[in-house]
This record gives C-alpha cells, structure tokens and sequence, in this order.
C-alpha cells in the first residue's frame, strides 16, 4: 500500500474548494433520468450526455473528482480520447463505482446488504489500469419505525463497506466509503441523527478493524435531515448543526474529507445545508459535496437530449459547480440562484 500516494489522491479531491461530481448511474436509474427528459437510454445517448459533462468549460475549478459507471470509464470522445483521460488531463480524479447494488438482507425484512464484494479485487486492477484513482461504494441503511435498521444491518453493512475500503487502498485506489442512510420516510431530523450515528460509529470502528489508512479516504455521507414524508422539516442552520454535531462524534479528524451525497434534495437545498456547515467556521476535515442529481437535474432539464441545447446545458452545470464551490465557503446565497 502507497500511503503517501493514498493522502495526496485523497486531499487532492477536495482541495481547494473542490468536490466531486457524481456522474456513476447505473443503467436503471440513467433510464429514469432520461425517461423524465423522454430520451432514449441508448449507449450513443450516455456517451454523449456524459460527454457533455465531462467537456463543460471551467468545472476543474470547483470539481476534484468524478465517479464513473462501469460503462463510462471504457467510453472515449469521438476522437478517441477515453473519458477517464479526458478527466484526469483536466486534473480532475477520475473515479469508479464498484458496488453491485443493495440485495434483501436474509433473515432482517426490510434490511438490505450492498454485494459486490466478490472477484473486487481483480475488477480494482483493471479499473486502475483503466484510469481510476478512487472507488465508490454505497451502502444503503432505511428507516422503518423503531426496529429498522437493526444492529445486524448495521453491522453487515459497516463490514462490506470496511472490507471493499481495504482491498482498494491495497491495490492503490482511495476509497470513497458511503454509508447512506435514507431520506424517504417519515422520521425526524432527530431520529436520523440518531442512526445515523450508529451507522458512523460501526462504520469506523470496521475500518480501524481492516486497518483502513483514514488520511487515504474520503466520507460520503447522508446529512442528518428529516424524513421526505416528515410533516416538519428544518431549516439549513438546523440540518448543519445536527449534522456537524453528528460527524464530530464519529468522524476521526484523520480523514481529510466529508462529501455529502445530496440523498434526494433538491439542487438548491442541497448546497444551502452544504454553505450552512461551512458557515459554522473551519472543520477538521473538508465538508465538501459529492452530488449527483442535485448536480446533473438541471443539466438534464436543459439538454432534453438535444445538440442545440448542449451549450445550455453546460452552463447549467457550471452554474450549479460554481455555486456549490461558494457552498464550500460558506459564501452561497440563495439570491445567486437567478443570475448565470
């Protein structure tokens, strides 16, 4: 294991103001994404639509690295470029998803277990040798009432998490480790901050465990918010306080960045729970972002899978960019969401 190549890799993600753009759908949910916009999930219609991401001017400025699909880090430009070259010419970190998706936990209805850890490995060289200096593994942790998650979800998840993070620091490749703990019910903001902590704390006590190198790491977690179907949800001063509240419990000041996954949040209430953590003063790890639909929604609602729209849709993506770099300054306001 390269520790130093580890931390500079790590560090490099999130420096400067910089965050992640999560462009690592799988074919179903590309689908939906381009249901909604009535276009065809073709692979040519993929290809050029992330295409379109990956060329828009000016986003080395506010993004340090991009998750890629399997079928996007073997795609090339059509002068045949591959797209995790394209990135990483730009100095933007070209990354990998790795996980298989989130499968029925036997024996713990309404549990599930992320797979995938089979033949990693093997898939972590190849993804290195393809471009890839960071992997992305998302478990996935709902909230039923009072009896799920239980302790054994919890744990189950926190070990694949451990296990994946230890095999790719071994074959070079910092891992992004992403517990997400759902925002689809109808919980409190106070009852996600209480599993979310205890999702936090396994996971790290199982990363200690697998001797996971935390300065070669990065946190993707949920922000501790309130349940879509919550008749109360809170303010951006509210979801930052619990949150950071949360993270300084469980989170080993050793590793060098949070980037929050947006978990269903609009573009806009995304980056102002983001600008309201950094409101808060310095931290000690960056608090960045690693969006995906809150990046790419208004990208697609420009685009509509049109070449005269392409233009647009870039400067939608530099817009929300731009902005969620001020997020990480604690510099956005949402009087800046009218203007270009």
């Amino acid at each position: 294991m390269d520790s130093d190549k580890l931390r500079s890799v790590a560090s490099a993600i999130v420096s400067n103001g910089k965050g992640v753009l999560a462009a690592d759908e799988s074919s179903p949910t590309i689908k939906k994404r381009f249901d909604s916009i009535q276009v065809e999930s073709t692979e040519p219609a993929r290809r050029r639509y992330r295409e379109l991401l990956f060329t828009t001017d000016g986003i080395e400025r506010y993004i340090g690295g991009v998750i890629l699909f399997d079928e996007t880090i073997r795609q090339s430009t059509p002068d045949g470029v591959p797209f995790a070259r394209l990135l990483a010419e730009r100095g933007i970190v070209p990354g990998i998803k790795v996980d298989r998706g989130a499968k029925a936990l036997a024996q713990f209805p309404g549990e599930k277990v992320t797979e995938g850890l089979d033949g990693l490995r093997e898939r972590l060289v190849e993804y290195r040798e393809l471009g890839a200096g960071f992997a992305k593994w998302r478990a996935v942790i709902d909230i039923d009432g009072h009896d799920v998650p239980t302790p054994f979800g919890i744990r189950a998840n926190a070990h694949a998490l451990a296990r994946y993070a230890a095999l790719c620091q071994e074959e070079g490749l910092v891992p992004i480790v992403e517990p997400e703990v759902l925002m689809d019910g109808a919980h409190g903001i106070e009852r996600c901050e209480e599993v979310t902590s205890r999702v936090l704390e396994a996971v790290f006590a199982e990363l200690d465990l697998h001797c996971v190198l935390f300065e070669g790491m990065l946190l993707k977690p949920n922000m501790v918010i309130a349940g879509k179907k919550c008749a109360r949800q809170n303010s951006p001063i509210e979801v930052a306080e619990a949150t950071i509240r949360c993270l300084n419990r469980y989170v080993p000041a050793a590793v060098p960045g949070i980037v929050f996954l947006s978990g269903g949040q609009s573009a806009e209430e995304a980056t102002a729970n983001l600008n309201a953590m950094n409101l808060m003063g310095r931290h000690p790890w960056e608090v960045s972002f690693s969006y995906g639909r809150a990046l790419q929604a208004p990208v697609l609602a420009a685009w509509k899978g049109l070449e005269d729209n392409v233009a647009a849709a870039q400067r939608a993506l530099c817009k929300r960019s731009r902005l969620n770099g001020l997020a990480r300054e604690g510099k956005y306001s949402r009087e800046m969401e009218a203007g270009e």
